[in-house]
């Protein structure tokens, strides 16, 4: 119950609070790592999902991608665990300035699935988009900042 409790209060996904626990003692760069691989793999559901019809969990999985993809690369710049949704958009300007202005369209595009998980108002194609959208995302973070597991 506290991880269900801690996640709302800090708007992420139990999953997300999960990983945070299990990684904590972790080397930075692995730590970091993880975070990206549980990026992939939820963009690798969301893309089931969406295949299945379920844009609802399509697009919650699709923001909980982006957001891991914003907590991994503040992890490894500055070793920082983000718990909040106001640090997410901190870090996703700073990833911003690195990456440039796309990552802002991706990232409340990814925003904009977390609000379709609650209302149900995206259709399929939109849904599909914003999954390539954060897709670019992944990829450019995890190879610009080396965050692919060997």
């Amino acid at each position: 119950m506290k991880s269900k409790r801690r996640a709302e209060e800090s708007g992420s996904s139990i999953e997300e609070v999960l990983l945070d626990m299990v990684t904590g003692d972790l080397d930075p760069v692995d730590k970091a790592k993880r975070y990206a691989e549980a990026a992939e793999e939820l963009l690798e559901q969301a893309g089931e999902e969406l295949e299945k019809g379920d844009l609802r969990q399509a697009s919650e999985k699709i923001w909980g991608s982006a957001t891991l993809i914003v907590k991994a690369y503040a992890f490894r710049r500055e070793r920082k665990t983000l718990i909040k949704h106001s640090q997410l958009w901190k870090y996703k300007s700073m990833l911003a300035e690195e990456l440039g202005d796309w990552v802002i369209d991706a990232w409340l595009i990814a925003d904009s699935m977390h609000k379709n998980f609650y209302e149900g108002v995206a259709g399929e194609e939109d849904v599909r988009r914003a999954l390539q959208h954060v897709e670019r995302l992944v990829e450019a973070v995890i190879g610009r900042y080396s965050l692919k597991q060997s």
